[in-house]
Parts: C-alpha cells; sequence; structure tokens
C-alpha cells in the first residue's frame, strides 16, 4: 500500500471519528474530497483498471451501509465515509474492512450498553415482556421507551475508524493469510 494512501486514510478516519465523536455528523467535506482523490490518485496511477478499482470499492462501501442508513440505524456520513474508504482500498479491501468495522460496532455497543446499566435493564425487561406477550398471544405487541428515556447514541464513525485501522495494520504488518 502506497505510503500517501495510508497517511491520507488515517487522516480521514481520525478527523471523522472526532467529528463523529463531538457532533455527532461526519461532514460531506471530508467525504466527497477523499473520494474524488482516491479515484483521480488510483486512475493517474494504474488509468482506467485503477479508477474501476476505486469506483467498485466506493460502490461496495456505500452499498454495505445503504440498508442500514434506510432503516434509520445510522446516518448517511457513515455510509459515504465507508465509500470514502472503499475507494481508498478498493472492493477486497472494504469487504474486509466492512467486516471488521461490524465486529468493532458489535464491541463498541456492548460496551456503551454496560456503561448504561439503566438502559439496558430497561430495554431488557420491555424486550422480554414483548417477547412473553408474543409466545402467549400470537400477537406482536412491542413496548416503545418511555419518552423520558435517555438513549445511548453509538458514533458509528469510531468503529469504521477501529475496523478499518486494523485491517490496514493486518495488511501493512503482512498478516493478510488471517484475512
Amino acid at each position: 500500500m502506497d505510503p500517501f494512501l495510508v497517511v491520507f486514510i488515517i487522516s480521514l478516519l481520525v478527523a471523522s471519528a472526532v467529528k463523529d465523536i463531538r457532533f455527532n455528523k461526519i461532514p460531506n467535506l471530508f467525504t466527497y474530497p477523499c473520494m474524488a482523490v482516491a479515484l483521480i490518485y488510483h486512475s493517474v496511477v494504474h488509468g482506467f483498471d485503477g479508477l474501476l478499482f476505486s469506483a467498485g470499492g466506493l460502490a461496495l462501501g456505500i452499498g454495505f451501509f445503504i440498508v442500514p442508513y434506510l432503516m434509520g440505524g445510522m446516518g448517511a456520513g457513515d455510509a459515504k465515509l465507508m465509500g470514502a474508504v472503499g475507494a481508498i482500498l478498493g472492493p477486497r479491501g472494504v469487504f474486509i474492512a466492512s467486516l471488521l468495522t461490524a465486529l468493532a460496532g458489535g464491541v463498541y455497543a456492548l460496551i456503551i450498553l454496560l456503561a448504561n446499566r439503566d438502559y439496558t435493564k430497561g430495554f431488557i425487561r420491555r424486550h422480554a415482556t414483548t417477547l412473553k406477550t408474543f409466545l402467549w398471544t400470537r400477537q406482536f405487541i412491542p413496548i416503545p421507551a418511555p419518552k423520558d428515556e435517555k438513549q445511548p447514541k453509538l458514533r458509528y464513525g469510531v468503529a469504521i475508524a477501529l475496523g478499518t485501522s486494523f485491517y490496514m495494520f493486518l495488511e501493512l504488518s503482512g498478516y493478510t493469510w488471517i484475512i
């Protein structure tokens, strides 16, 4: 992997994670220019094959996170950030980085749930009651959360940064046989 791309993607990931933590938003100012730079870079260095490599990674990166975005589970900035990562890493790289990101996101979510025990207890209680109701009556009647309940926030830009960084660490350290 080219040192320019390594520094470029690490800078993008750190800046995006910090913005996501502070403002709960990953700005287009980070993602769109990164996509453009990656497409141009791969096109100049590798020609038309490089353009296809970068465009394929871009499409696959956005494609992985478009459904959770459309379902309201994450923001559009998360999907665009994964697209930018894909434009740099290509289809294979973004596929593996997405898997590692999902793993990092799961661990991150568990940590947040453990840190917010009151929310977790209420969440489990509501869903257990819904399940019992369904098993006894065969009617799915979800119990909504109280309006005043503060729901913990999952900043998925952090998970994307961790998962992608771990992929790059494995790639650069020669542990590609693991992935």
